[in-house]
């Protein structure tokens, strides 16, 4: 039976792990050619033997420029095209910082990667995506919430947000989509040591969320596909929440 990206080249920033790494092997698994990118060449390269499925991973950060352009380099000489991109990668604060106590490496530590290397992510590929080519971004609920001394974080992923609108208008002619997933709290390493470290927030987010549980990547991932799937041909420019019903309800 043929498979949804039998053939389509598809591309995952910060692959190696957690949201990134499941979307990179449903993406593998439904027949793509895919290549992701990470910042750790052991994790990448265990990430690649995960993913199987000859997926190809290219070490570099999201938020260096020469790392990206080394990567579509690499991808034109191999592919000669992008047909999907999820810019996956980003980063969040490990710890609380209210209004007040924010300091100019805290601005850079976030916007670099989650506007800045997003951004860059997203324009380098640019001339390698063909024609009626897919883009997701990934956000998050943070971007429509304030929770409280993540103002940097949330304010990223607003950011993230815009740009999928203002994207979606600057490339209609060339019928590429853009959309962005927006996850809730999902069952990552990152997300599982910042409640370990907390006692009791994790009891509290649940009840935030009326699924009652954190999302699997998986879960993430799926949503993903779909936007970057024909089955989604007449969607544009809109922010899917897989949160559990967290941001609806």
């Amino acid at each position: 039976m043929a498979k949804r990206f039998d053939d389509k080249v598809v591309v995952v920033t910060g692959g190696s792990e957690g949201i990134g790494l499941a979307t990179a092997k449903l993406f593998a698994a439904e027949g793509a050619r895919v290549y992701v990118t990470g910042r750790r060449a052991d994790k990448l390269d265990a990430a690649v033997r995960e993913i199987g499925h000859g997926a190809v991973g290219v070490s570099g950060d999201a938020a260096n420029p020469g790392d990206l352009d080394r990567l579509y380099a690499r991808i034109q000489a191999e592919q000669g095209r992008v047909d999907v991109l999820f810019a996956n990668a980003g980063t969040a604060s490990a710890d609380a910082k209210p209004l007040g106590l924010i300091d100019e490496a805290d601005f850079d530590q976030i916007f670099n990667l989650n506007v800045r290397g997003l951004l860059f992510s997203v324009q380098k590929a640019l001339p390698l995506m063909s024609a009626g080519g897919a883009i997701v971004l990934n956000g998050s609920v943070a971007g429509v919430k304030g929770f409280p001394g993540q103002s940097l974080y949330n304010a990223s992923k607003a950011a993230v947000r815009s740009f999928a609108r203002s994207w979606t208008a600057d490339l209609k002619d060339r019928q590429i989509r853009v959309n962005v997933v927006a996850p809730g709290g999902t069952e990552t390493r990152l997300m599982r040591d910042y409640l370990e470290a907390r006692p009791g927030v994790e009891d509290a987010l649940r009840q935030l969320i009326p699924a009652g549980r954190l999302g699997e990547p998986d879960e993430v991932g799926r949503a993903v596909l779909f936007l970057a799937s024909p089955e989604s041909s007449y969607i544009a420019g809109v922010e899917l929440f897989v949160d559990g019903g967290s941001v609806a309800v």
